[in-house]
């Protein structure tokens, strides 16, 4: 007779435990199809096993090995409490004998989140006399997992939270494997990869409407040439595609990444993104920050921490790219990480492990970036999103409730569905709002392709820049409960700069932002909106010094040009009080350009006191604007 211990017999010998069983006194009748179904399981046919091993029991209601076989092949299946019932028969036959089969018995019931069960069952097996030394790392990797999801749950309460992820239907699954799932900022595209062959995958897409996901088609364009293919990701303003290939003659070595554009005429023909980004080695499972200028990707190159690490690279003024760099050991371990996703609120990263701890195989993560723009700690989003397999790539939609993620699920329509499934409150991206606008010549409205950048008012540091297309336009997310500066420096215009209050303004919300450049030019004037001197004082305020540092930029952009600093204040107190003290703070502004390397002969400065109100003094908010500094060019 075969033995059911098919990897038992790697972590212990068969004849180490005693045992009231007795084989020998099995239904004869019942050994020959026992036998059959081993050949079919060890075969990998699981599915046309099971009706033979259930046949076994029937013939014989005490044949412990079919019992165990039969729980094997439903674990195998997922069909955890099946294996469970199964496992838990079997040891009501013989304890003894089964105590080696409490290691995949404690693996089922942590498929099925009972893990103080399966802490005891692990521990059980772990107990056992002349366990190898595979049986010993094993149970030990295993006991971790469990004491892992154990400590989760205490410090991480249900709070009611459901897991119920849909299957997003026939309209986007089929039988074959559908995987690595990619939305547009306003959640109206879907974008994924199909297996479509034995070594070939093509890019699918689905639009999203109200009525639900329509009909998905293979995407139009040169994108769907090369068969292999994978990992795909879809710019959050739908623009670019990034995806990973394996393209003859155009790659380093292997999978690198490549990049297509949206065309009138579909995609274009893909083009490698060079080697700041890849390498003889494998890169693959892109991700495009909202602005598009961080791509987050995994690799297995040398000088890593282990086998794949996710690495960064930076967009820079001129379209090219940085060399991409290791995100460092805080993220990447002795294991793989993998298939990172970046939210549309630029400050919330999703990926993949399997060297953090974890409930077994690779789990999902997410990390925050904080205030300073430092990455954060590694969070696991917890059971049952992780689970003790391995779990799909992740999407999440704008709004930051609904995520994407692929999984082979019972109701699968074959192998790999994609599903979506609310998020946890507490793993959820920063609500956003959106903002859109065009960047024009404030004389000519002529479109101006421009560059913006986006101070966060809160901490005065570069929150974000954003490239605008060819004709201006840009679109962008950010988080809510913040003010924001927006400015521009454009060679030959002024630089741009203004307050834009979005702290109060509801999530999901679109705001129009339109940018008028004015042309440098001979008594152009300009006022500044960030430079809010305290009552009464002319030291410059650090909200102010990121504006400042664009009229440096303009000054260096344009060697002949001379400004003049002007003061201004309201008329609340002694005229000749203001004019001092107007005087002094533009004084204090030249000072500053003088110390960022601009020419002091460049440079005057005037103080006008009370003297050209710009609003009406007998209001707060009129005194608010005469409270200003601006400059003038008085020379070219």
């Amino acid at each position: 007779m075969k033995p059911i211990l098919f990897y038992i017999v790697l972590f212990i010998g068969i004849g180490s435990f005693a045992q009231s069983y007795q084989p020998q006194k099995i239904n004869p009748k019942a050994i020959p199809l026992y036998e059959k179904a081993l050949d079919l399981l060890q075969a990998g046919d699981t599915r046309n096993a099971i009706p033979m091993l259930t046949d076994c029991i029937k013939i014989d209601s005490n044949y412990m090995e079919a019992y165990l076989s039969l729980a094997g092949a439903c674990g195998e299946l997922k069909k955890y409490q099946q294996a469970v019932t199964l496992y838990e028969k079997a040891r009501s036959i013989d304890s003894n004998y089964f105590k080696v089969f409490n290691l995949p018995y404690s693996i089922n019931l942590a498929g099925l989140g009972r893990f103080e069960e399966a802490l005891k069952a692990v521990t059980v097996f772990a107990n056992i006399p002349r366990i190898s030394e595979r049986g010993q790392k094993s149970a030990a990797y295993r006991k971790r997992c469990y004491e892992f999801a154990i400590d989760y749950a205490k410090k991480h309460p249900n709070n009611n939270y459901n897991f119920i992820p849909i299957n997003l239907g026939d309209s986007v699954n089929t039988p074959l494997n559908e995987y690595y799932p990619s939305v547009t900022v306003t959640d109206s595209l879907l974008v994924f990869t199909r297996r479509t062959g034995a070594q070939r995958e093509d890019f699918i897409e689905s639009r999203i409407t109200k009525q639900g996901f329509a009909a998905a088609r293979l995407i139009k364009g040169d994108i769907n040439i090369e068969p292999a293919k994978g990992a795909i990701t879809v710019s959050q303003d739908g623009e670019w595609m990034l995806f990973a290939a394996d393209i003859s003659g155009k790659g380093y070595g292997g999978f690198d990444i490549y990049i297509s554009y949206y065309t009138p005429q579909g995609w274009s023909e893909p083009q490698n993104m060079g080697e700041s980004i890849n390498t003889e080695f494998w890169e693959s499972s892109p991700s495009l920050s909202p602005d598009k200028r961080a791509l987050y990707f995994s690799s297995n190159r040398p000088g890593g921490y282990g086998g794949r690490d996710l690495y960064v690279s930076y967009r820079q003024a001129n379209g090219k790219w940085t060399p991409a760099v290791n995100m460092g050991p805080a993220i990447n371990t002795a294991g793989d990480e993998f298939a990172p996703f970046i939210h549309a609120d630029n400050q919330t990263l999703y990926f993949h492990s399997d060297g953090l701890p974890g409930y077994g195989g690779s789990d999902l993560f997410v990390l925050r970036k904080s205030s300073n723009g430092e990455w954060g700690t590694p969070e696991n989003l917890g059971y049952p999103i992780n689970t003790i397999e391995n779990e799909g790539s992740l999407a999440v939609s704008a709004d930051g409730l609904t995520a994407y993620y692929a999984s082979d699920r019972s109701d699968s329509r074959g192998g790999l569905d994609l599903y979506k499934f609310e998020l946890r409150p507490d793993i959820r991206p920063y609500r956003t709002i959106y903002v859109k606008g065009k960047v024009t010549d404030a004389q000519t409205k002529k479109p101006l392709p421009s560059n913006i950048e986006l101070i966060d008012n809160g901490s005065n540091l570069s929150f974000m820049k954003v490239q605008t297309d060819e004709v201006g336009d840009y679109f962008i997310t950010l988080p809510i409960g913040k003010d924001y500066t927006f400015t521009v420096n454009r060679k030959g215009y002024l630089f741009y700069s203004e307050v834009y209050g979005l702290s109060k303004k509801e999530a999901d919300s679109t705001y129009r932002k339109d940018i008028f450049l004015q042309p440098v030019a001979l008594n152009a004037s300009f006022t500044f909106h960030n430079i809010l001197f305290a009552n009464n004082e002319y030291r410059l305020p650090e909200t102010g010094l990121a504006e400042l540092d664009q009229l440096v930029q303009v000054l260096k952009d344009n060697a002949g040009l001379q400004v003049q600093i002007s003061g201004h204040t309201d008329n609340v107190g002694k005229a000749e009080d203001n004019l001092v003290l107007s005087t002094n703070r533009a004084k204090a502004i030249v000072d500053y350009l003088v110390s960022k390397g601009i020419d002091n002969k460049r440079l005057s400065y005037k103080g006008y006191g009370a003297g050209k109100p710009v609003a009406d003094n007998s209001t707060e908010a009129g005194r608010a604007l005469n409270r200003r500094t601006s400059f003038t060019i008085t020379g070219m």
